[in-house]
């Protein structure tokens, strides 16, 4: 019986349950989870021969640097890691993915400028996660999705300009969020963050310390506090020329368009044309100062600086939808017209006149909503007539500012 005791005791103090590195003490907890306590040991690597079953490990206020791959591999039954207070500059991707039991990470008080956040995503069962006092200057867009479980989100005292719009909005267990001194730049690209505040019921620590430390006017007001007038989501108008056609359709009709924005920061224009032979994306003006058109733009379409449109000599082959695009920090309004050439084999189509909505003040939408279909006003066709000398001087289509119809330009500067 007892050589039998003997083996059994020999075996028991072999297990793996109870396999502690000597620079730590190990312990079972009430709840039966392995504590592996390595805190205060002046420890620069996590130590080995860590048991697979621990699930609780402390390794704060040690002189860690980095972390490797292969750092934590000896226990992926892992529900509690303490990295706290340490020297950690670096961690190499894939070091917490392979800790799909995670539920808290303390990694405050370190030296991180980056961190590997495509790790999270297998940290779905993650609750608490503190990046607290590192130096951490970007937080990448969606890089918290799939993070439904988490509770708790430090972030406080880092070195963080911007947040990407919806950073938080993936988070449905989010309760408490800690932003506090980080210099943010607060243009209108996080004006988000101030309306979202205002709106969950996330409970944001020490907002009035949730300072902006540019630009120079705003500097030292809290982020929840920036005044509304500075934000304006954009408006848009898109007019139009109007003048008998008096030729045919191939006598040389121009088009033209002018899309009048409105919004703080000033929008950006863009346009989109789908005509039959596809679709055209214009990102800002195809005509220079001088008159001519660049040479990455678009020739046929004509886009000014100041919101203007042309199409010269259009023809059948142009028919189609033109919708202006208004764009700035705050979101996008866009407002189309379908064009038919009169005079075509074709009846014209009724065209959309202006978005009486489209005014300052009045309806906008957030980025990726979709126009409102009420918006569509009077509907006529749009044409414009140039004189045959006109386009005789101007040839094949190369059109410059000095020989446009005269009515476009008194729209242009």
């Amino acid at each position: 019986m007892e050589p039998l005791l003997g083996v059994l005791a020999l075996v028991t103090l072999l297990s793996p349950s109870l396999a502690c590195p000597s620079p730590c003490s190990c312990s079972t907890k009430k709840n039966g989870r392995l504590l592996a306590e390595c805190a205060y040991r002046e420890l620069r690597d996590v130590p080995r021969g860590l048991s697979p079953n621990v699930t609780i490990l402390t390794l704060s206020a040690n002189r860690l640097g980095r972390l490797g791959r292969s750092s934590l591999a000896e226990v992926p039954e892992l529900q509690s890691l303490w990295l706290g207070y340490n020297h950690i500059s670096f961690v190499e991707p894939g070091t917490f993915a392979a800790l799909p039991h995670l539920k808290n990470l303390d990694l405050s008080h370190n030296r991180l400028a980056e961190f590997p956040w495509q790790d999270l995503r297998n940290l779905s069962a993650l609750q608490i996660l503190k990046l607290s006092n590192n130096r951490l200057g970007a937080l990448p867009g969606g890089a918290l999705a799939g993070l439904r479980e988490l509770r708790s989100l430090w972030l406080n005292d880092n070195e963080l300009t911007t947040l990407a719009r919806g950073t938080f909005e993936a988070l449905p267990a989010l309760a408490q969020l800690q932003l506090f001194h980080n210099p943010f730049n607060c243009s209108c690209k996080l004006f988000w963050l101030k309306e979202w505040a205002h709106s969950t019921s996330v409970v944001l620590s020490r907002a009035g310390s949730t300072l902006c430390a540019a630009p120079a006017r705003l500097r030292g007001r809290a982020v929840t506090e920036l005044p509304g007038s500075l934000c304006v989501a954009p408006s848009a108008q898109l007019t139009y020329l109007s003048s008998p056609a008096k030729a045919g359709p191939r006598d040389g009709l121009t088009l033209s368009l002018h899309c009048s924005v409105a919004g703080s920061p000033p929008p950006e224009i863009r346009w989109q044309i789908r005509t039959a032979a596809g679709r055209v994306d214009i990102h800002g003006p195809t005509v220079a100062r001088d008159g001519g058109t660049k040479a990455s733009g678009q020739q046929r379409f004509l886009a000014f600086k100041n919101g203007t449109m042309a199409i010269p000599d259009f023809g059948k082959e142009d028919e189609g939808t033109y919708t202006c695009v208004a764009v700035n920090d705050v979101g996008t309004r866009d407002v189309s017209v379908s064009v038919a050439l009169s005079g075509s084999e074709l009846p014209a189509e009724e065209l959309p006149r202006d978005d009486p909505q489209a005014i300052p003040g009045g309806h906008s939408c957030a980025k990726g909503d979709q126009p409102d279909p009420s918006a569509m006003g009077e509907k006529l066709l749009i044409v414009y007539h140039v004189p045959r000398e006109v386009r005789s001087a101007a040839g094949n289509r190369e059109f410059r500012l000095g020989i446009l119809p005269v009515v476009l330009g008194m729209l242009l500067w």
